[in-house]
């Protein structure tokens, strides 16, 4: 990364203004508040399931008797797809600029939204009832192997929320720009970074990474093909979200980036090969 790298640049920029701040102690206290609180939920919710997966989900606090264990599971598993994906929309969103009383509301709509999915992902990993059976778990070599692949596959979402735009994903957008008193910037379309190979990285990185554990379960078995499902068709609503804010620049986009599967090398020179064959 390049010290002009407009990623970079753009927190710098953002941790500078909210570095100095405008007078406005009860303004700064909310700030600094839910800041505070944004980044040990996600920090806490990020832990949780590292390491929740890593055991393939075969511990939790959820103590319910069977097959009652199974229905809370199940509503575990799908409050936080449901109400992630219902707070983007537009009576989400209204919702979600209301929940913090006064004026701050929509200028902390991304630290709230990170905030509310930090939660439901602590509910869904702490609150999770194992079966306690136990399908394959690696052993040796293979052990690490596995190790390494869900390292890996981490270091990818990482770095896949990194080029999205961190301070959006993380929540810091919204306090910090409270905290120096100006409009919330978002970051432009994403086209850089794993961004140029697929156009879906952070769905796609966050799938690789359930199902590169080293322990498998019922429990991790189900979830696994739960979110990996939802990491395929839900960025389908996003990105006719982006199509509606950037016309003609995301169809052009979409058009030379693949969605979720990288391209074999030698594909656009194929491609302009057979367009040249067909004139």
């Amino acid at each position: 990364m390049k010290p002009h790298d407009h990623r970079i640049a753009r927190l710098i920029t953002l941790a500078a203004a909210a570095s100095r701040p405008e007078p406005g102690l009860g303004r700064i206290a909310l700030a600094v508040t839910m800041g505070l609180l944004c980044h040990l939920l996600f920090t806490m919710a990020v832990l949780c399931m590292i390491a929740a997966m890593f055991f393939g989900m075969s511990k939790g606090l959820g103590e319910l008797a069977w097959p009652w264990a199974g229905l809370a599971n199940i509503v575990l598993i799908l409050q936080f797809p449901l109400v992630h994906s219902w707070l983007l929309s537009r009576t989400g969103s209204r919702l979600l600029n209301k929940l913090v009383p006064g004026d701050y509301g929509p200028t902390l709509a991304t630290t709230t939204y990170a905030m509310i999915a930090s939660i439901q992902l602590l509910a869904l990993f702490i609150l999770w009832t194992p079966t306690g059976i136990i399908l394959w778990q690696a052993d040796g070599w293979l052990f690490w192997l596995m190790c390494s692949a869900y390292a890996f596959s981490w270091l990818l979402l990482a770095k896949s929320i990194f080029d999205a735009g961190l301070e959006v994903q993380c929540g810091a957008l919204g306090w910090m720009s409270l905290m120096a008193n100006i409009r919330p910037i978002f970051p432009d379309m994403p086209e850089t970074g794993l961004f140029r190979i697929i156009r879906q990285p952070i769905y796609i990185a966050f799938a690789l990474t359930l199902w590169t554990v080293p322990t498998w379960t019922p429990d991790q078995l189900v979830l696994a093909v739960a979110y990996t499902s939802y990491c395929l068709f839900a960025p389908r609503f996003k990105e006719r979200r982006f199509a509606l804010r950037y016309g003609q620049r995301f169809e052009v986009y979409r058009k030379n980036v693949p969605y979720g599967f990288p391209r074999l090398p030698g594909w656009r020179r194929h491609r302009l090969e057979k367009q040249d064959g067909s004139r």
